[in-house]
């Protein structure tokens, strides 16, 4: 009997395999710099926790409603509204287990076979891939080193076909931490729009953010490009809340009712008493976030002054996330056997270029402390070094 091609094609994700040899590593004894985790390394804040605690000891343990609770959404909501000047209704919130399976779900509910879903190049490893499974062709939009990895019009419209069903756009972006302004943003998604595209855009990192720039969200930008826009945040990067499988979109009337109605033939709703902590994370005081982004924008400034100063490594400096994509071509090694051997010789743990369409680059996640930044740039060095 034949298993779903669709899923049979997914490849395994080099993100675990590397993760999976350092842990290895680790267990065997070794001094193991770990650049590989795509999670921030601080705790929950206690507030947060604090409320999940309080809804524990009331029992909040049982079902809650599939597309989220109504409390969540409406604070959701209003956080949409004041925030990003996104004007939606709890029925046009869907509330899922991770940013992650909130895009599963709209894959699954936009994709008709042969679909084409536009995706920016070096892009987030997992968009091909549920775009695969949602019956839909993945076709990439070329960025560049020298444009700061964030595409033109100009070459979306060359990809564009008569296929074309929707454009994801993430910004802050994984793995390149680049953030498009406003204009760029505008620029693109009425190109888009004019065409009849839906835009999926992707902020799960849009509070972390650095040197005066501004988080724009693409719906914000017109009434025609909000109709045709799906909003997709969570609670894991900006409140360190990445154990506890909350995300969420917003899009319009019908793809969140069909989407919803996926869910619950599929998950059901989400934690019940995670999401009491999800409402207190929106609420309450975001000093907690602000303290993280200070961490982050001193850890990526120290990474990016080590790396720059590399012969034969150049690299972007990123605008947002806690992620840097170095051109490591110069090596002379494909990005998976530069990964690999950096973790053999070294005790280095980076991801391949290759996972994220960007081959000749491996992706440094500085969501780590700084002894373990320092030590990990001084063992890269060596390591080119050698070469």
């Amino acid at each position: 009997m034949e298993l779903n091609k669709n899923v049979l094609a997914i490849p395994d994700s080099p993100t675990l395999a590397i993760s999976a040899k350092a842990k290895a590593y680790s267990a065997a004894g070794a001094d193991v710099c770990n650049f590989g985790a795509g999670e921030p390394d601080f705790p929950t804040p206690a507030h947060i926790k604090t409320a999940a605690v309080n809804a524990l000891q009331e029992n909040q343990t049982r079902y809650g409603p599939a597309a989220g609770l109504a409390n969540l959404r409406f604070a959701i909501a209003e956080k949409l509204k004041h925030e990003n000047g996104l004007s939606y209704t709890q029925d046009q919130i869907l509330v899922s287990n991770g940013a992650k399976h909130s895009l599963f779900n709209i894959m699954l509910v936009l994709c008709q076979p042969g679909d084409e879903i536009l995706i920016p190049a070096p892009f987030w490893l997992s968009y091909p891939e549920m775009v695969h499974v949602a019956g839909g062709v993945p076709v990439y939009v070329p960025a560049t080193e020298s444009d700061g990895f964030k595409i033109s019009p100009d070459a979306l419209k060359a990809k564009i076909t008569a296929r074309s069903k929707a454009l994801i756009l993430n910004s802050p972006s994984n793995p390149t931490g680049a953030v498009y302004t406003g204009e760029e943003l505008l620029a693109l998604a009425e190109l888009a729009v004019s065409l009849g595209l839906y835009i999926i855009s992707d902020e799960i990192y849009e509070k972390i953010i650095y040197d005066g720039m501004r988080h724009v969200s693409v719906g914000s930008l017109s009434a025609a490009i909000f109709a045709k826009t799906i909003t997709v945040n969570g609670f894991s990067k900006a409140y360190s809340m990445t154990g506890w499988r909350l995300g969420y979109f917003a899009a319009p009337k019908d793809i969140a009712k069909a989407a919803s109605a996926l869910q619950s033939h599929s998950t059901s709703g989400p934690n019940t008493f995670a999401q009491f902590g999800a409402v207190e994370a929106l609420r309450a005081s975001q000093d907690c976030v602000g303290e993280m982004v200070k961490a982050f924008a001193e850890r990526r400034d120290y990474l990016y002054q080590r790396l720059a100063a590399i012969p034969g490594v150049t690299c972007v400096k990123p605008q947002g996330a806690f992620y840097m994509l170095p051109n490591i071509a110069a090596s002379g090694l494909p990005s998976v056997e530069f990964a690999e051997k950096l973790l053999e010789a070294q005790k280095v743990a980076v991801v391949p270029g290759s996972a994220f369409g960007a081959e000749g680059t491996v992706r440094l996640s500085y969501a780590t402390d700084m002894d373990t930044i320092r030590k990990g740039v001084d063992r890269l060095e060596i390591f080119l070094a050698a070469l």
